[in-house]
């Protein structure tokens, strides 16, 4: 069968990839075409647009860059009519992927939607569109199912693809020396993978590296930068930069600083304490207030439902009151035992690995 996915961010080209892999090991025909990124088009297949071209953060933002996302969407659509693939799937990426699907869904395409939209965080009406565009919606967190079925939407739950991409992963014996690394304890940075994220958390996290030089940190490099874009925010700073290592890095870590997103729920399944971090524009931030609709950022703390982890946002994201709880996370204090226990109770929430597996099967069940 011909898949065209999209996916138009770091997380979304990972669970791409793997969705791909499983989809390959059922189907020997497979064929891809998609947008996405380096671990999609490691996959084989056709990379159409790469993510870095089109993942904007903050509603100020995207309004500022809407020339090159009404692009995006046109070329994306004229690809897929001029492709014919047998199903479109959407992975995550609700802004752009809700209007694509609704393209795909008119001219006739059978549309999949994996790892569903977070309309339970705000604007919650956009459940009607999604039961008007969408065939199939693949749910990957368990409130999901619930706040769903309230709309009279029957989805499937698979399970959360990050297990997968966590239960297959090999930590490499060589990490350390390989990038150089000495004997102090590590502590990582994850700025996201966003040109806005990095600009605006990494001269932060740089200022609370300076206050430990007992540790020795490291930034998580996106694979869509390089190490020239990230030394312009480190001051002079000497911090070591890794690539495609972020899970190796996590592997030997004593804790983190880590932007908000899916990272924050990998640190956790790595069982790495962390603080999240979150600096957005300061419309974006003031209208965010108004309508979302849930208490935490954090996946964890969501899933959880309690303040697993810090969330420091905003005015509260700076030097000092990260500082003060990077202390009570890397020594070894009662915060850091609650929220390595509290972890665990989130390992028994998040079930078992195979998500990209039942996915693939419901696809293939579905389109057959």
């Amino acid at each position: 069968m011909k898949y065209y996915l999209v996916a138009g961010e770091a997380s979304g080209d990972l669970h791409g990839a793997n969705l791909m892999k499983a989809l390959k090991e059922r189907d020997p025909d497979a064929d891809f075409r998609y947008f996405g990124g380096d671990l999609m088009q490691a996959q084989g297949g056709t990379l159409v647009k790469h993510y870095a071209d089109m993942a904007f953060m903050g509603f100020t933002e995207v309004l500022m860059n809407l020339r090159a996302i009404f692009k995006n969407l046109a070329a994306c659509k004229a690809d897929i009519s001029a492709w014919q693939p047998d199903v479109v799937i959407l992975v995550d990426f609700p802004g752009f992927n809700l209007k694509i699907s609704e393209y795909a869904k008119k001219q006739g395409f059978k549309t999949c939607y994996y790892i569903s939209p977070k309309v339970w965080a705000w604007n919650q009406k956009r459940v009607l569109k999604i039961k008007r565009v969408v065939d199939h919606l693949f749910c990957i967190l368990p409130f999901e199912v619930d706040f769903y079925k309230k709309w009279g939407m029957k989805v499937d739950y698979v399970g959360n693809p990050l297990l997968d991409a966590v239960s297959a992963f090999t930590p490499g014996p060589d990490f350390l020396t390989e990038h150089h690394l000495g004997d102090k304890p590590i502590i990582a940075l994850l700025p996201g993978s966003r040109k806005q994220e990095i600009s605006r958390l990494l001269p932060d996290m740089v200022q609370v590296a300076v206050r430990f030089p007992q540790y020795q940190f490291v930034i998580a490099g996106a694979p869509s930068f390089n190490a020239g874009y990230y030394n312009k925010y480190l001051g002079g700073q000497n911090i070591p930069i890794v690539f495609n290592a972020t899970y190796n890095l996590l592997t030997n870590a004593r804790a983190a600083v880590v932007a908000s997103g899916t990272a924050m729920l990998e640190t956790a399944l790595f069982n790495v304490p962390q603080v999240v971090v979150y600096k957005g524009g300061a419309i974006s931030i003031a209208i965010g207030r108004m309508v979302i609709a849930v208490k935490y950022i954090s996946l964890v703390n969501l899933i959880m439902d309690k303040p697993v982890v810090k969330e420091l946002i905003q005015g509260d994201c700076n030097p000092g009151q990260i500082s003060a709880e990077l202390n009570q996370l890397a020594a070894d204090t009662p915060h850091r035992t609650q929220m390595l226990a509290d972890y665990d109770e989130l390992d028994l929430r998040m079930g078992q690995p195979g998500a990209s597996g039942k996915t693939a099967d419901l696809i293939i069940g579905y389109m057959r």
